[in-house]
C-alpha cells in the first residue's frame, strides 16, 4: 500500500513527498508551504479543463466513426465539410510570427542532430548530455560507414588497415567543410599556425591556408606546437586534435590524432515514450535524474572490465581565441525535458481523492526543477538566456496548446519566474495538430521554440481516426503515400510562415536502426534538405555522424528560399490512406505482415510490461535492432486492429501468430539474464495478456495510444514481483 502525506486537498506519495521537501526545493528559493499551496491551486483551475479536452477527444472521434460508418464514399470536399462543421477542423488565422524571446543558440540560430533519452536511466542521460561532443574517428571506426573490404574488420583489437580507411575519410570530409585555398587535406602533413592564420603544408615543402580564413577560431595549447585547433562551419565547431605519440595520430605525418565535431546540440530527456513510469516510485526516479542533470550532480558508475568508471556531466571546453583571450564552448548537450501528454493520470498525487493528470504533476515538477539552472545552482548552466524547455507530446489542435500554454503561464507565476520563462515544444504528431497546424503555434507564438513531425505516432493517429473507413494498406506502404510526405511538408511551411526561422527548431523524426549508419547517412541527408534544422537520431555515435549532414547543408539558406514557396497540402493530408482496392492480400504477404506486426508488440511490450523498460533496441522478426517506443507500438496495435474490424484477419489468425511469435521473442531474448520469458505458460504471462489487450482491445483505446493499458499491467507486473 501506498502511504501519503496530506496537505490540504492533496495527497502526496510519501517517497514523492520527500524528495519535494528534501532535494527538489532545497535552493530553489520557493517555499515549501507556498508551493504546495499553489499546485492544489493549479489542479483546482486545471483538472477540470484537462478532463474537458479528453471529453472533446472522445466526442470527435465518434463523431467522425459515425461518419465514416456511414459514409465510406465521401468526397474530399464532404469530408472537410464535416470536420469544420464538428468543430475538428479549424479556420486558419491570419498571418502573424512567433515573438519567443530568451532562446538558446541551440535552438534558435544553430543546426544540428538532436537525441531523445529516457530520464529514467542515468547513463543514458549522461551520454547524451555528453553527445555535445564527438569523435569522428570513433565513429566512422565502430560502424559500417566504413566497409570491412579488403581486410578492414572493426572485430577485435586496433586494426591499422580500418584506422586508415577512417584517416582518409576524415580527411575528405575536411575538403567539404574547411576546404583549403589549394589543394586537399588528404595531402597535408602538417597543420602550423602563424600570424593568426592556418598553414597547411604539403609534402613538396609548399603550404596554403583555408579558403575562409574566418574559419579558423582558437586553440588549445601552445601556438608552436597546440593540441587541438578549433575550426567552425555552418555555425557547428570542429576541433582537431593533435598527438603524434598518439596510437593513430603517430601513423599520420601531421600527428592528427582525432577530429572531433561539435554533434548533439539538443537532447530532449524524455518523462513520456520511452519512459515505463506507472508510481511514484518510478516518477520519483524521473524527477531525481532531472534533479541530478540541473544541478549537475548526475553521475553514475559503469564497469569496464575489471575497472569502475563514473560518468558525470562534461565540462566546457576552454580555448584561446585568435586575440590570446581565453573563451569557451559548451561541454554539453543542451536540455529539454519532455512531460507526459494530456491522457494519463498517476496516483503519485492525489487531488479530492482522485489520481491527477501526470503531464500536469510533470509541468510543475520539472519546472520547479529547471529553476535551480536559472538559479546557477550548478557547475554547468543549461540555458544561458535563462529558459526552461519543456516539450508537450500528444497535443490535438489548438485548444489543448492553449491549455498548456495557460498552464504554462500559471506555474510560471507559482514558482515565481518571469512571463514566458518556460518555452514549449510542440509535437505534431497527432492528425486534428497537424490540419490545424498554424492555430496550434499561434495559440503558444509567446513561448513556442519547436515543431517537430513525428511519423510513428502520426501513423497510429491516421490509422485509429481513420478506423471504421476501411482496411489500411501494408505498413511499410503507408509512409510512400501522399500524404505522409505532405504532412512532412506542411510541418516546416506552417513553421516558417510563423517566423520560426532564427528563433525555433523545426524538426524531424528518429532513424530507427541504430547499427545501420550507412543507410542513415544516405537518407538522414533529406531532412536538412527540406528545411528542418535538428533531427531526432538514437545514439551519440549516430549524432556525431548526423553533424555532417549540417555542414553538407546550410539548413538556414534552405529555410530562407522554401519560406515563399510553402503551398497549403492540406488536402493531401486529409486524403486517408485506405486500401481500396486489392484488400485480399495473398497469405503470405498477409501472414508476413502479421507476424512482423505481432512480433514487434511481443518484443517491445515484453521489456516494458516485465522489466520496465521503455525504450531499447528491439531485434525484428529479421534479427535487425530497431528502435522501439510506445509510438511504433501503437501503429502495430492499430494496424492489426484495422485488419481484424475490416476481416482481413481472423481472431484465430492472430491468437496463432501471437502464439508463435511468443517463442520467437523468448528465443531472441534467451541471452538477458533479466529477461521473464512468455513461455510456455502463456496464459500466465503478463506481457502476453498485454499484448493480447492492445490488438483486439485496440479500437477501444483512447485515440489508439497504448500507455492505460501498458500502465495497468506494468503495475500488475510489478506487484507480481513485488509478493
Amino acid at each position: 500500500m501506498q502511504n501519503y502525506i496530506s496537505r490540504g486537498s492533496l495527497q502526496i506519495a510519501e517517497e514523492l513527498s520527500r524528495f519535494i521537501e528534501d532535494e527538489a526545493i532545497v535552493g530553489a528559493q520557493v517555499d515549501l508551504d507556498v508551493f504546495w499551496d499553489g499546485f492544489e491551486k493549479v489542479l483546482a483551475e486545471f483538472v477540470p479543463k484537462n478532463k474537458a479536452l479528453l471529453l472533446k477527444r472522445d466526442d470527435l472521434q465518434q463523431k467522425i466513426d459515425r461518419y465514416c460508418q456511414h459514409n465510406p464514399h465521401y468526397t474530399l470536399s464532404e469530408y472537410k465539410d464535416f470536420l469544420h462543421s464538428i468543430g475538428y477542423l479549424l479556420p486558419q488565422p491570419a498571418p502573424f510570427n512567433i515573438s519567443t524571446q530568451h532562446v538558446d543558440p541551440e535552438i534558435a540560430t544553430m543546426a544540428g542532430p538532436q537525441l531523445v533519452v529516457p530520464i529514467n536511466n542515468a547513463r543514458y542521460a549522461i551520454n547524451a548530455a555528453n553527445a555535445r561532443w564527438g569523435s569522428l574517428y570513433d565513429a566512422l571506426y565502430g560502424t559500417d560507414v566504413i566497409s570491412e573490404e579488403n581486410g578492414a574488420r572493426k572485430q577485435g583489437p586496433y586494426n591499422s588497415v580500418r584506422g586508415q580507411k577512417v584517416i582518409e575519410h576524415g580527411r575528405r570530409w575536411l575538403d567539404v567543410a574547411v576546404p583549403l585555398a589549394q589543394g586537399s587535406h588528404q595531402d597535408v602533413v602538417a597543420y602550423q599556425l602563424k600570424n593568426l592564420t592556418l598553414e597547411c603544408h604539403f609534402k613538396d615543402g609548399s603550404f596554403t591556408s583555408l579558403q575562409d580564413p574566418n574559419q579558423l577560431v582558437g586553440l588549445i595549447g601552445k601556438q608552436e606546437q597546440p593540441s587541438a585547433i578549433i575550426l567552425i562551419h555552418n555555425g557547428l565547431h570542429i576541433e582537431l586534435q593533435f598527438d603524434p605519440n598518439h596510437p593513430v595520430g603517430s601513423t599520420d605525418p601531421s600527428g592528427l590524432k582525432d577530429i572531433v565535431l561539435e554533434a548533439a546540440l539538443t537532447t530532449i530527456m524524455d518523462c513520456e515514450d520511452s519512459v515505463a513510469a506507472v508510481d511514484a516510485q518510478d516518477k520519483t526516479l524521473v524527477y531525481r535524474n532531472w534533479l541530478g542533470l540541473m544541478k549537475g550532480t548526475l553521475s553514475t558508475s559503469v564497469q569496464k572490465g575489471h575497472r569502475s568508471i563514473t560518468r558525470k556531466l562534461n565540462d566546457d571546453k576552454t580555448y584561446t581565441d585568435l586575440h590570446g583571450q581565453a573563451c569557451q564552448l559548451k561541454g554539453r548537450s543542451l536540455m529539454f525535458i519532455r512531460n507526459v501528454g494530456l491522457l494519463m493520470s498517476n496516483d503519485a498525487i492525489l487531488f479530492n481523492g482522485e489520481a491527477i493528470p501526470e503531464g500536469i504533476m510533470d509541468c510543475v515538477i520539472t519546472s520547479l526543477i529547471g529553476k535551480h539552472d536559472l538559479l546557477g545552482n550548478s557547475p554547468f548552466a543549461n540555458s544561458n538566456q535563462n529558459s526552461i524547455y519543456i516539450v508537450k507530446p500528444k497535443m490535438h489542435g489548438p485548444e489543448e496548446v492553449a491549455f498548456s500554454n495557460s498552464l504554462f503561464a500559471q506555474v510560471e507565476k507559482l514558482l515565481g519566474l518571469k512571463e514566458n520563462t518556460i518555452k514549449m515544444g510542440i509535437m505534431d504528431e497527432e492528425r486534428r495538430t497537424s490540419v490545424n497546424l498554424s492555430a496550434c503555434i499561434e495559440a503558444a507564438k509567446t513561448r513556442v521554440v519547436f515543431i517537430n513531425t513525428g511519423f510513428l505516432d502520426r501513423t497510429g493517429d491516421e490509422i485509429h481516426t481513420s478506423m471504421h473507413l476501411g482496411p489500411f494498406g501494408l505498413k511499410g506502404e503507408l509512409k510512400t503515400l501522399p500524404w505522409i510526405s505532405a504532412y512532412e511538408k506542411d510541418n516546416v511551411g506552417h513553421g516558417l510562415a510563423a517566423g520560426l526561422s532564427g528563433k525555433a527548431q523545426i524538426g524531424k523524426g528518429m532513424w530507427p536502426i541504430p547499427d545501420h549508419m550507412a543507410e542513415m547517412m544516405t537518407a538522414k541527408i533529406q531532412h536538412p534538405k527540406t528545411g528542418a534544422n535538428t533531427a531526432w537520431v538514437p545514439s551519440p555515435t549516430a549524432a556525431t555522424l548526423h553533424a555532417l549532414h549540417y555542414h553538407q547543408v546550410n539548413v538556414f539558406d534552405i529555410q530562407a528560399a522554401l519560406k515563399s514557396q510553402h503551398s497549403n497540402s492540406l488536402d493531401d493530408i486529409l486524403t486517408v490512406p485506405i486500401k481500396e482496392t486489392d484488400v485480399n492480400f495473398d497469405d503470405e504477404t498477409k501472414t508476413r505482415e502479421l507476424d512482423n506486426n505481432v512480433q514487434g508488440i511481443l518484443g517491445y511490450v515484453v521489456r516494458w510490461v516485465n522489466q520496465g523498460i521503455g525504450c531499447s533496441k528491439v531485434p525484428d522478426i529479421n534479427n535487425v535492432g530497431l528502435m522501439e517506443d510506445r509510438a511504433t507500438l501503437r501503429i502495430s496495435s492499430q494496424h492489426i486492429a484495422n485488419w481484424l474490424l475490416h476481416g482481413l484477419v481472423s481472431e484465430s489468425e492472430v491468437q496463432a501468430s501471437l502464439n508463435r511469435m511468443a517463442k520467437l521473442v523468448d528465443q531472441q531474448n534467451a541471452s538477458d539474464p533479466e529477461y521473464i520469458s512468455m513461455c510456455p505458460d502463456l496464459d500466465k504471462s503478463i506481457a502476453f495478456e498485454a499484448a493480447n489487450a492492445l490488438i483486439f482491445d485496440g479500437i477501444n483505446q483512447p485515440n489508439g495510444y497504448t500507455e492505460p493499458l501498458l500502465h495497468e499491467m506494468r503495475r500488475k507486473m510489478k506487484q507480481q514481483l513485488a509478493s
